[in-house]
């Protein structure tokens, strides 16, 4: 990290102009509001440590990020996906029960009812059944399901990961700018005390008569500007604060110093290492390798509709019935074997009749005893679990799609052309990959040598502000003179900043390409 000088000791209270104080105030409104707008809008946030590092930083993103957490639910979903896919190859298995009942009242049978059938006043009943099924279907498509699903949930936690990645690189670059924010502070605290001893040294020359009212004045609005910058500074500072704990999910304000340090070093890496790193770690290129695989497998999908496909499935069922009131089976079953008798006896007179007589029945047979009475009242009593089992049942299915039209060649057609799509895609991204590696390896390598030159241009300065302090105190510079190396120094201490954090702004673009962490 870049070391900024020291805030010195001493200060003096500057004379303010009123333009001055108006653009303090204007300044001073719009950090309260961002604070309260920040602190208003969430809620339940992480706390983070006071001191933070860098790598604990990315640690509380990958946990609190609302962001990145929306992203990571979807693992959940594609895990059970696969899971199903799965439970699509074994049997099904169903078991249901139920009870109903009919009131009592005459019911219809095709264009009779049950009282001209004889079964007048019929009960209310009771009725319960069970029914327990096995089934089994296996065809292609739930052959290749699985594959398919593996390849998608692959493909999602590639979108996973590439999300974490840019997550990575984001907190990085926002933990750069609060450095760069708190330097550029440095820079605005040393240029108001080099204002303010200007100042001083303006009055101490007006005092002996080497410098004219007008030094002074102009050194007195060099302060005031001087304070707007800090205090601009300053809400930079918060701004990028802030910024800061919105992607990590943490409450806003909070207080908490950066403690990371950030060494500018020679880029010693190679465009061809950069390049193989990408190419088996960047995040983007693996999602497409990714959807690659899952467009292949869709291409199979889309062909098992040609295939033949197998269905198995057996069950077994049962019942009951059981009426309200036994009286009205016994008179109906009473009724039926009078009516057999009476049925018997007309035959054995209508045989007797005949020329030749056939032989008679025996029509004492038809009797209702109590025994019958009590089997109906037992074979009643049968509701809820009494239950009478009906014949099993078992089924095979062979189904071979003969001609459906040309809806499935259509389906395979679009497989097919997207599987060429994602190829197409996989191979732009490698291409692209390549040449962004290429320019930022680049920028990096132009970052590098900028900060060098931005390093001594730093130096040459403050030795041309020290020539001038020094002439202007023995007389032999203007106060302009003075002014000009004050401005050229602090362009110089900018842009040395500027220098560095871009620097390190290009490097965290880097790592996101290559998809690992270069810096030491």
């Amino acid at each position: 990290m870049f070391r900024g000088r020291h805030r010195p000791e001493t200060a003096i209270q500057a004379r303010e102009n009123d333009t001055v104080f108006s653009m303090i105030s204007v300044a001073r409104c719009a950090l309260t509001l961002l604070l309260f707008c920040g602190t208003s809008s969430l809620l339940q946030a992480q706390e983070v440590p006071s001191r933070l590092t860098l790598d604990e930083a990315i640690r509380i993103a990958r946990v609190e990020n609302p962001s990145f957490q929306a992203v990571r639910n979807d693992s959940r979903v594609a895990d059970w996906a696969v899971r199903s896919a799965y439970g699509d190859l074994l049997p099904f298995a169903n078991l249901s029960s139920s009870l109903s009942w009919q009131g009592r009242g005459e019911q219809q049978f095709g264009s009779l009812t049950t009282s001209q059938l004889g079964f007048g006043n019929e009960p209310s009943y009771y009725f319960s059944s069970y029914n327990a099924g096995l089934s089994y279907s296996i065809g292609a498509e739930s052959l290749f399901r699985p594959g398919r699903e593996k390849a998608a949930r692959n493909a999602t936690f590639a979108l996973i990961d590439q999300a974490e990645a840019n997550l990575v690189r984001d907190v990085t670059i926002l933990y750069l700018d609060v450095l760069r924010q708190q330097e550029g502070y440095l820079l605005a605290e040393q240029e108001l005390e080099r204002a303010r001893f200007n100042l001083r040294l303006a009055e101490g020359q007006l005092e002996v008569g080497t410098a004219t009212p007008r030094d002074v004045r102009q050194a007195e609005v060099s302060v005031g500007r001087a304070e707007v910058t800090l205090l601009q500074a300053e809400f930079a500072v918060s701004n990028a604060r802030i910024a800061l704990l919105v992607i990590l999910g943490a409450e806003v304000p909070q207080e908490f110093a950066v403690v990371s340090a950030f060494d500018v070093r020679e880029p010693v890496w190679s465009e061809a290492e950069l390049v193989a790193m990408a190419l088996e770690g960047n995040p983007g290129l693996v999602a497409e390798r990714a959807n690659e695989a899952v467009a292949a497998s869709d291409v199979k999908m889309a062909r098992s509709s040609y295939y033949p496909s197998l269905s198995l499935s057996a069950g077994l069922s049962g019942f009951t019935r059981e009426a309200s009131s036994v009286e009205s089976l016994i008179s109906q079953s009473r009724a039926r074997v009078t009516g057999q008798r009476q049925q018997c006896h007309l035959l054995n007179e209508v045989y007797g009749r005949l020329v030749d007589p056939l032989p008679t029945q025996d029509c004492s047979s038809f009797v209702f005893t109590p025994d019958q009475e009590e089997a109906i009242a037992s074979q009643n009593n049968a509701f809820p679990f009494d239950f009478t089992r009906q014949p099993p049942r078992a089924s095979l299915t062979v189904s071979v799609p003969v001609f459906q039209g040309f809806s499935r060649q259509l389906q395979v057609e679009n497989a097919r052309a997207a599987r060429e799509d994602a190829r197409h895609r996989l191979r732009g991204a490698e291409l692209d990959l390549r040449a962004q590696i290429a320019s930022s390896l680049a920028a990096v390598r132009t970052a590098y040598e900028t900060e060098l030159i931005e390093q001594r241009n730093q130096a040459v300065a403050a030795e041309q502000l020290r020539l001038a302090t020094e002439q202007y105190r023995v007389g032999s510079a203007s106060f302009l003179d003075l002014v000009e190396a004050e401005t050229v120094m602090a362009q110089a201490d900018r842009e040395r900043v500027a220098s560095i954090y871009s620097y390190h702004d290009l490097l965290a673009n880097l790592e996101a390409l290559v998809g690992a962490r270069l810096r030491p």
